[in-house]
Formats: structure tokens, C-alpha cells, sequence
């Protein structure tokens, strides 16, 4: 199994030094969220920094920024990189493109998503090959460009792109035209079994693709600590997390398959209050379980191995490290998932 990480920081050096104890400690590849920065910048520190790493966006918001807006960086990226960019892309629920990114929403976002994907194949494709322009959907064109604005062929030229998926549209998405699929943490086994897996075959079969063709990444959420004292200090940021993301009824399907709607419109209703504080005393500790691997240092790796193994192709892992022995510890954790 691959092993992947996020990584977030608020300076160059930063970036530069954690991308390269990543790097050491054995990890495939590092990711950027668009959560508080934007999730671009990093790249070029991740290509900088790294030797063998690969890297991208998890994910970058997708309709905020034109299809060439993005082609043009994804292009360059993957030139600068030698080959070692992925691309990822989510759409976000409606209310952060209205409100936050003063995006339109005309339209729900599976099909646009799809079109959007399509266009920047046709845009990389342009690029590569030199072919006219010649894509065009209902919200995204691409019928024009000259060569002073052509970037030109990339050795490196086959860009992957990866998409956020939690709804059954999205997820057959994955199958049909992605490269592979980011999980979202907020996720459980049983959704992932019956809803995720199920959807993406169903969209590689449509399109004549091989279900192994394609990058499984996930990992949710992790609570740990050195004993049983630590674990249940750990719980309550969780379960506020959770609870955050239960809250929002574009993921409530998740919910649904376990039967935890009632949950869900209650703590929406508690968000749109401003009542966040309560929020994750809601989260039962058989709710915790399924969205989170719980135990210590020691447990974890058994554990992570018993719920992922087989599902996954690549998995997210992060662990925080306060000090030397966290970096052993993390060291020897890496080589152990990797040989699941």
C-alpha cells in the first residue's frame, strides 16, 4: 500500500523542511488542502524540496478557477516536477461558492464536474499534441488559443486527476474518467463498501476501464496517544470535527447508511444557531468508531490494517510529531502500512 500525507505550514522553510522528513521517512506522496491557503503555492516548495515525493492539490476547489486557469498550473507543475504533480479537484457544497469564492452555482455539480475534467483533457491534450481547440459543453469551452499561448508539449505531459467523492454521481465519475478518488475523511467502512467502491466500478465498467486501474485514496480520521489516557484526551477534537462535518447535509448520505439522519438535522440545526460547543457531545462513541481508527501508538498500525487493507491503494496517514522519538515511531509505522 501506498502511504500519503497532508501538509500545511506557514512559512517556506516550513514547507520545505517537513516535505523533506516525509520524503525520509518513506512516504509516497504529500498533499495540500485548500483549507485557510491556497493549496497551488506549496507545489513548487514540494517540487523544489523533494526527490522522489510525489504531490498535489486535496483538494483544490474546481469551479472557482477556469479549466485553463487550472490547466496552465497543473501543466507547469508537472514539468517542473518531472512528472510528480497530481491534480485533485472537489467542487464544495453550494453555499461556499455563492458566499466565500462568489462563484455561480447554476446547475448541480456532477455534470458540471464532469465537464469540467473533460474540458482540461481537452485543454492538456491541445497542449501536448498541438491539436485545435476544439471542446465544448454547456458550461465550459475551449475553441481557442495560439501558440504565444500554448505552454507546448511536456514529457511529463500525462497530468492524473483525482476528485473528492461522497455522492453515487461522483463516485461513478471517479471510474469513468478520473485517475483516482480522495476519499473524504469523513467517510466509515460500511459507506465505502456499499456506497464508494460499488459506484466507481460501476462507472470503469461503463467506460471500459479496469476498476485497478485506479488510485483508492483514504484514511479518515485517527485518534491515538502513547496510553489509554491519551487516547481519551484525543476523542473530544474528533468528535468536534465529525460533528462539524455531520452538520452538512451534502454529507449526510454517510449518515444515512448507518441510520444517523436524525443526528444530522440536529446538528444542523445546532450549526445554523452558532451552538458548535455542543455540537460534538453528539458524537456517540459507536459514531467515533466508525469514522475514526481509535487506539494507541501500538494499536494502531493492526488496526489500521484490518480496515483498510484491501480497500485501499493508497492511504492517508498523518501523524503529528512532537519530538524525536514521534519521528522513530512515525518512521517505523510508515514501513509497517507499507508492507500491507
Amino acid at each position: 500500500m501506498r502511504l500519503e500525507t497532508g501538509l500545511v505550514a506557514n512559512s517556506i522553510p516550513t514547507l520545505a523542511e517537513q516535505a523533506r522528513r516525509i520524503e525520509a521517512a518513506g512516504y509516497d506522496s504529500v498533499v495540500a488542502p485548500e483549507a485557510g491557503h491556497d493549496p497551488f503555492l506549496p507545489m513548487m516548495v514540494f517540487a523544489e524540496h523533494t526527490q522522489r515525493l510525489r504531490f498535489g492539490t486535496a483538494v483544490a476547489i474546481a469551479f472557482p478557477r477556469s479549466p485553463f486557469v487550472t490547466a496552465q498550473m497543473a501543466w507547469d507543475l508537472q514539468r517542473y516536477s518531472g512528472g510528480r504533480f497530481m491534480l485533485g479537484l472537489g467542487t464544495q457544497v453550494k453555499g461556499h461558492n455563492e458566499r466565500r469564492y462568489s462563484t455561480a452555482w447554476p446547475s448541480p455539480p456532477g455534470p458540471r464536474l464532469r465537464e469540467y475534467i473533460l474540458c482540461l483533457k481537452a485543454i492538456f491534450n491541445t497542449f501536448q499534441t498541438n491539436a485545435r481547440p476544439d471542446y465544448q459543453g454547456k458550461h465550459y469551452q475551449f475553441t481557442l488559443i495560439s501558440p504565444f499561448f500554448s505552454p507546448g508539449a511536456n514529457e511529463n505531459g500525462q497530468v492524473p486527476v483525482y476528485i473528492s467523492a461522497v455522492n453515487r454521481y461522483n463516485c461513478r465519475l471517479v471510474g469513468e474518467i478520473c485517475d483516482g478518488i480522495r476519499m473524504h475523511g469523513f467517510n466509515t467502512p460500511k459507506y465505502t463498501r456499499e456506497v464508494i467502491i460499488p459506484a466507481i466500478k460501476e462507472g470503469a465498467e461503463k467506460a471500459g476501464r479496469k476498476f485497478s486501474d485506479i488510485d483508492i485514496v483514504g484514511g479518515g480520521f485517527i485518534v491515538t496517544g502513547a496510553n489509554e489516557e491519551e487516547v481519551e484526551k484525543a476523542k473530544a477534537p474528533v468528535r468536534q470535527q465529525i460533528s462539524f462535518y455531520a452538520s452538512t447535509r451534502a454529507y449526510f448520505p454517510v449518515l444515512e447508511v448507518h441510520g444517523w439522519q436524525e443526528v444530522g438535522q440536529e446538528l444542523f440545526r445546532l450549526s445554523m444557531e452558532g451552538k458548535w460547543p455542543e455540537m460534538g457531545k453528539m458524537i456517540t462513541d459507536e459514531m467515533l468508531n466508525e469514522f475514526a481508527v481509535v487506539g494507541t501508538y501500538d494499536e494502531l498500525v493492526p488496526k489500521i490494517r484490518e480496515r483498510y487493507a484491501g480497500v485501499l491503494t493508497t492511504l492517508d496517514f498523518g501523524f503529528g510529531m512532537r519530538g524525536p522519538a514521534d519521528q522513530d515511531r512515525l518512521n517505523d509505522m510508515v514501513q509497517q502500512l507499507k508492507s500491507i
